[in-house]
């Protein structure tokens, strides 16, 4: 089995930067996902329909490796494309009632907003808006703002594990309980999570959707969705397909004709795979889940943590305004800052010294991951002073 170490970028043998510092948009690819990729493809070149054939375990044991990640049954995990297409079979997939609420936050990333707003407009539903700032605050504080809101009546909560654009990390151990307090429900959106930030669904989550690109550093196009054993029929798969079904393959293979298009639906995360998967991407996934396996949620997160202590400290020195919580429980893998320069400008020029971060709404955002070593930071500084120097002129 490949090592990972952490600190280590010797499984990145071809990631060109000095510091990757981007994991929070797109994962650089490690040698075993590509090993993993090639291994897939070529079954599919040498043997085309064996290649599906072979791929059929493989896929099974990324569902245990996934169920595990994040603390739930296997049967509680399904295949999605991506997060968005998690949040949208739960949005048009749950038994909604005119005038039902669903509580938003005011900042989310907008694969967790557009789906509620398109099902609000479907189903006749209400939508009820929180700020994310009195959690930025104080955990406590939001989550009174939260149960204030839970006391008008609400039928599910969606959030985000890890807020995209400052990092904080939300409650949501907490949120699910008060949720359940008031007879609701919590969907979270994990992608800014997941395998950097520890994330258990058994702590009351009851559905989560998650892409393979950012944080568990598989390639796109892979993700999948988590609906708890309890909420199995709460949920009504409007946009099936012929996957969905129970028994769904069993014509093919049958000695006589078996077609029939009346089987019941499979019950819970699975009944919103509706067709073919992506056989490559999830097997690739599930490479780069088992280094993260490895390493150990809670060993990332305080990996990188002491790496963004060391950046921070620096950057508050050069004139950064960080909006990193003040809060250890409420910070993720994220460091977003507001720059004394232009942002765009900056991260170009950082860019041409290797430095790779992002800029998300008007911040300049730096999201290193396990192979990122501490020893990198004087280095990233020092690009970050040039890169300063040649903006102001």
């Amino acid at each position: 089995m490949t090592k990972a170490v952490l600190g280590d970028r010797a499984l990145f043998p071809d990631l060109s930067s000095l510091a990757y510092l981007a994991h929070a948009a797109i994962s650089p690819l490690s040698t075993p996902v590509c090993d993993r990729i090639r291994q897939v493809t070529a079954s599919y070149a040498q043997g085309g329909m064996r290649g599906s054939t072979e791929s059929a375990p493989l896929l099974e044991e990324v569902r245990q490796s996934l169920a595990a990640l994040i603390g739930a049954s296997v049967d509680e995990v399904g295949f999605v494309p991506n997060t968005t297409a998690g949040v949208i079979d739960i949005a048009f997939g749950l038994r909604w009632k005119p005038g039902d609420r669903v509580v938003l936050f005011d900042g989310e990333f907008p694969a967790n907003v557009t789906p509620w707003q398109r099902a609000a407009e479907a189903f006749d539903l209400e939508l009820a808006w929180l700020p994310l700032e009195p959690f930025s605050r104080a955990q406590e504080e939001g989550l009174s703002e939260l149960e204030s809101m839970l006391a008008r009546g609400a039928r599910l909560v969606a959030v985000s594990a890890v807020q995209y654009k400052t990092g904080l990390r939300m409650p949501v151990e907490q949120m699910a309980a008060l949720c359940h307090r008031y007879g609701a429900e919590l969907f979270v959106d994990g992608v800014q999570a997941l395998g950097a930030t520890p994330l258990d669904v058994s702590g009351g989550i009851d559905y989560l959707s998650c892409g393979s690109h950012k944080h568990l550093m598989g390639p796109e196009g892979a993700g999948f969705l988590y609906v708890a054993a309890r909420c199995a029929d709460a949920c009504h798969p409007r946009l099936a397909g012929w996957l969905s079904h129970e028994n769904a393959m069993d014509f093919l293979v049958a000695d006589e004709p078996v077609l029939r298009y009346d089987k019941p639906f499979k019950r819970g995360a699975k009944a919103f795979e509706i067709g073919t998967s992506n056989a490559v991407g999830i097997a690739a996934l599930g490479a780069s889940v088992e280094l993260l396996r490895q390493l150990g949620g809670g060993s990332v997160h305080r990996h990188v943590n002491a790496y963004l202590d060391a950046l921070e400290a620096g950057l508050l020195e050069r004139g950064f305004v960080s909006h990193r919580p003040q809060e250890p429980s409420s910070r993720s893998t994220l460091l977003s800052l507001q720059p004394p320069v232009g942002v765009r400008l900056l991260a170009r020029s950082l860019a041409r010294r290797g430095v790779v971060c992002t800029t998300p709404d008007g911040l300049l955002r730096c999201a290193p991951h396990w192979p990122n070593h501490p020893d990198e930071v004087p280095l990233v500084l020092a690009a970050f002073d040039e890169a300063l120097a040649e903006v102001r002129r």
